[in-house]
């Protein structure tokens, strides 16, 4: 009795064992595809909290990190407030400092004597020309929103 042959053969849709045989595979195949989409859903479950908790990790990083360039930008306007007041100070000094050689220079024409008359540096003839930094490009915490 070759149990193939007889499974393909018409009278075996009769056949009760036949039928039990391939019911009990139909409920395994069943039993098998339910356990696999279990898994499947797990799996997929398990990827969207890791996804949840990087998310949340990123907006943290993304918080601290704009509060970094928060705090930055706010030194560099202080910086760059002090700057300007500097560079006022230097350009009144240059000022002065011209007054007082042309007061030399006429001290000097008067009484005959040379006198050491001090040369102001190129640098603060122009104090407007003075190294100043690019302004820096501000990114917003609002760009990252989603």
């Amino acid at each position: 009795m070759g149990s193939l042959q007889r499974q393909t053969s018409p009278e075996s849709d009769n056949d009760p064992r036949y039928a039990t045989v391939t019911d009990e595979r139909k409920r395994k195949r069943m039993i098998s595809n339910r356990e696999s989409a279990r898994r499947s859903r797990m799996r997929k479950q398990k990827q969207l909290g890791d996804l949840i908790n990087e998310v949340t990790l990123l907006k943290n990083d993304n918080a601290k990190i704009t509060e970094q360039v928060d705090e930055a930008s706010k030194k560099y306007i202080e910086m760059e407030s002090k700057n300007n007041v500097l560079r006022a100070q230097a350009l009144e000094l240059t000022d002065r400092l011209r007054s007082l050689n042309s007061v030399l220079e006429m001290v000097e024409e008067i009484s005959g004597q040379a006198l050491d008359i001090p040369e102001i540096p190129e640098s603060m003839q122009n104090p407007w020309q003075m190294p100043c930094p690019m302004q820096p490009i501000r990114a917003s915490a609002d760009m990252f929103d989603c």
